[in-house]
């Protein structure tokens, strides 16, 4: 049987319907709360300033992701609360090419930073994300800054 190619939805917060945000809201729980069996919080007050990007397949979320102004979450434009639900299948590649095009186009970005999870770390750089800081703690769990530049990202593309 052949995959259904995935649905791309893009919305501010304005935007998105109370059954959307609801969804959203809820596989963050599920994927950060309970499965990494970590207390945190995350509605932050940044979800409103933000442009928020998932997939569906069978109209279920197969990965998410939200993209923030510069000097909401982090002092650059920033991508974060990517998740994927079906692992394996390309879906996180996806919604981050598609995030950074819309920090790209709607934030102007040429410079976008993330915190990633540092096990994470070799899937952002096949994104074009280097990492630029230590290890750090954040909510228990070892991360580390990682920046995508541009004109690099463009470069490494040519490389491949």
């Amino acid at each position: 049987m052949k995959e259904l190619e995935p649905i791309l939805h893009k919305k501010t917060f304005q935007e998105l319907t109370t059954d959307e945000l609801y969804e959203l809201l809820r596989v963050r729980s599920e994927v950060f709360v309970v499965e990494q069996n970590c207390v945190y919080q995350d509605m932050d007050g940044d979800d409103q300033k933000s442009i928020h990007l998932w997939l569906t397949v069978a109209n279920k979320i197969v990965a998410l992701a939200r993209v923030c102004p510069a000097g909401t979450h982090m002092k650059e434009i920033s991508i974060g609360r990517v998740i994927t639900t079906e692992r394996g299948k390309g879906y996180g590649k996806q919604i981050m090419l598609h995030a950074i095009e819309a920090a790209e186009n709607h934030f102007g970005a040429t410079l976008i930073d993330i915190e990633a999870q540092e096990y994470a770390k070799g899937f952002y750089e096949n994104v074009g994300f280097e990492q630029s800081s230590d290890t750090f703690m954040l909510d228990g769990i070892p991360h580390i800054k990682m920046t995508w530049t541009k004109d690099l990202a463009l470069d490494q593309l040519f490389f491949l």
